[in-house]
């Protein structure tokens, strides 16, 4: 389909100018990667706030948490994976876990160069009475979403996640 010749003037008219057509700009606020950015760091502070006003824990602490308690144990480079988190915030974490001992580390014993990160007692008392707190948090959250707009939302996340490679 060829393009109106007034659309086609203002572009060439950018070329010279320096200037953008409208049609061209992108608009951060519509911009559906920033959207889920911006979105995702305000779902996470508002999460934020169950754990660290009652427990203590920072984001990152958090995840490695939730992380390792259902696995019974896994390694610093499976929370970086599975969280998305840089290797440094994932050690800096576990280190401040470990102080609190909340997390011990053992050897794994099929590679004694790995640590295989555990919760401690205190640990899995801490995760047992923060989960019901966390899942709470979230239904209060979607309770702003219809039953429909809530499995959407889930088909449409899982189906960004298997493009991206990120399930």
């Amino acid at each position: 389909m060829a393009a109106r010749p007034e659309a086609m003037i203002a572009r060439l008219e950018s070329l010279e100018t320096g200037v953008t057509p409208p049609e061209a700009c992108l608009r951060l606020p519509a911009f559906i990667p920033f959207r889920l950015n911006r979105l995702a760091a305000a779902v996470s502070e508002h999460l934020s706030e169950v754990y660290r006003q009652r427990f203590g824990l920072e984001i990152p602490e958090w995840r490695v948490i939730v992380t390792v308690a259902p696995n019974f144990g896994c390694t610093a480079q499976h929370v970086a994976d599975s969280t998305r988190m840089h290797k440094t915030r994932v050690s800096r974490a576990i280190a401040s876990l470990e102080r609190r001992q909340l997390i011990e580390r053992s050897s794994c014993a099929n590679d004694r160069r790995e640590m295989l990160l555990q919760l401690t007692q205190a640990g899995r008392a801490m995760y047992q009475e923060l989960v019901p707190l966390a899942l709470e948090r979230e239904r209060a959250l979607l309770a702003c979403l219809t039953d429909a707009q809530r499995a959407a939302l889930a088909e449409g996340l899982q189906c960004l996640e298997e493009f991206l490679g990120v399930t």
